[in-house]
């Protein structure tokens, strides 16, 4: 069963406390990394079937046969990605500081990981680095792959083709945007002749989060915009590069997931020899997946400009 990283906290409280709260801490930094789902695999990579082209159907007459026909059943594998890192905090920081000094360190360097894991679940691209893993940009094609319209430099959003790309995926939970965008969406359900449906909740966090048509709006950026995924330097359907995405999501098992070998590994090496520091290694071995060819699209060229009905 596949379970978020803050549900997994939650359920080693008692065993790892301290482990417990990195991890719920390592969950908080981004939208993403709160939502997404993690799978348990054994080895270094994950095979599954993908659904592809369903089977025919037909009517027939008495004493007719029917013609044979079989789905298309697409054989399916993703590989984890090693990321992670080593902190270095010199020993004088320790002892004119105290151990807290190293426990400020380590969250911002956990913090730091939930950022890159973000990142590359939208722009990551093996082949230009082959270590990450295919982020969303890179995997939508085809039909799940909408442009804004055709404008030189990117299209202005419009709700109607926001609709759309919604429509693209049966049962989406999701929409995950720049915050600039979102600012624009906002702005939209205040302008007369424009509208869409918006609305608020708290999280578990106890944060505000918004909603369109009932659909949980995501920010591709962490708070400091470390990584800004989605800003406004995308290529365009022509022109310059000064449009972003937005993309819609059915985030859960079977659909849109993580996949690992474990949670964030922290391990502490000690006194290093080579220089006076205290070391901390932290490395993850996971990826995203999109297990349903249909459960993703990207709505792409979209300028930045008022939002239009």
């Amino acid at each position: 069963m596949a379970l978020t990283l803050l549900e997994a906290s939650k359920a080693m409280l008692s065993s790892e406390p301290l482990r417990a709260t990195l991890i719920e801490t390592f969950a908080r930094e981004t939208d993403l990394l709160r939502v997404l789902p993690f799978d348990e695999i054994p080895g270094n990579s994950h095979r599954f079937n993908q659904e592809g082209a369903l089977p025919g159907i037909a009517t027939r007459g008495i004493n007719e046969a029917y013609s044979e026909s079989v789905g298309v059943i697409n054989p399916q594998v993703e590989s984890l990605a090693i990321i992670g890192g080593d902190l270095d905090v010199d020993r004088f920081l320790v002892r004119t500081g105290g151990p807290n000094v190293r426990e400020n360190h380590e969250a911002m360097k956990l913090k730091a990981l939930g950022h890159a894991f973000s990142h590359l679940c939208v722009k990551g691209d093996s082949t230009s680095a082959p270590k990450d893993f295919d982020g969303l940009q890179r995997r939508l094609t085809g039909t799940q792959l909408i442009a804004a319209g055709s404008t030189a430099n990117g299209t202005p959003l419009s709700l109607a083709k926001l609709d759309e790309t919604i429509e693209r995926v049966p049962g989406a939970t999701h929409l995950l945007m720049s915050r600039a965008m979102r600012r624009r969406l906002n702005t939209a359900a205040r302008a007369t002749g424009v509208s869409g449906t918006i609305n608020y909740e708290l999280n578990e966090f106890g944060r505000r989060i918004m909603y369109y048509n009932d659909l949980e709006i995501l920010i591709a950026d962490g708070v400091r915009d470390v990584n800004a995924s989605l800003t406004f330097t995308e290529a365009a359907t022509s022109g310059t590069a000064t449009a972003t995405s937005i993309y819609v999501l059915r985030i859960g098992e079977g659909a849109v997931q993580g996949i690992q070998n474990g949670p964030p590994e922290i391990e502490d090496l000690g006194h290093q020899d080579a220089k006076p520091v205290m070391r901390t290694r932290f490395e993850w071995y996971a990826s995203l997946s999109i297990q349903e060819p249909y459960a993703a699209a990207r709505l792409w060229s979209i300028s930045d400009a008022a939002v239009t009905a």
